[in-house]
C-alpha cells in the first residue's frame, strides 16, 4: 500500500521537445498536482526510481484564453516539476511504472 502513496504526487511525465532536450542535462519534467511540494516529491522520485536528486524546481502554469475556431476557449492550469539528476543517472520513462 505504501507505493500508491508515492504515485500520487506524480500524475505523469511531460514530453515535449523542449523537455526531451533537458533530459541532455540530466533534467526530466514531470506533471504533478498542485498540492505538491519539493520536498514530498525528492523523496518519492528517490524512493521510487532509486536515484539522486539534486534540485527541484516547481512552475505554475496559470489558466489562459485561446481563441480556437473563432470561439474563446478556456485552458486549464497546471503545476510542473523539473527534476534535476545526478551527474550519470537517468531515469527511463518508457519503460512505465
Amino acid at each position: 500500500m505504501n507505493k500508491i502513496h508515492l504515485y500520487d504526487k506524480i500524475l505523469f511525465p511531460l514530453v515535449t521537445e523542449k523537455s526531451t532536450n533537458m533530459s541532455d542535462q540530466n533534467k526530466i519534467v514531470f506533471k504533478v498536482p498542485s498540492g505538491a511540494n519539493k520536498i514530498n516529491l525528492k523523496k518519492n522520485i528517490e524512493k521510487i526510481w532509486k536515484v539522486n536528486v539534486t534540485k527541484v524546481n516547481i512552475i505554475n502554469k496559470k489558466n489562459r484564453v485561446k481563441i480556437s475556431r473563432g470561439k474563446k476557449v478556456k485552458i486549464r492550469g497546471f503545476k510542473k516539476a523539473i527534476i534535476t539528476l545526478k551527474k550519470g543517472q537517468s531515469i527511463d520513462l518508457t519503460t512505465g511504472i
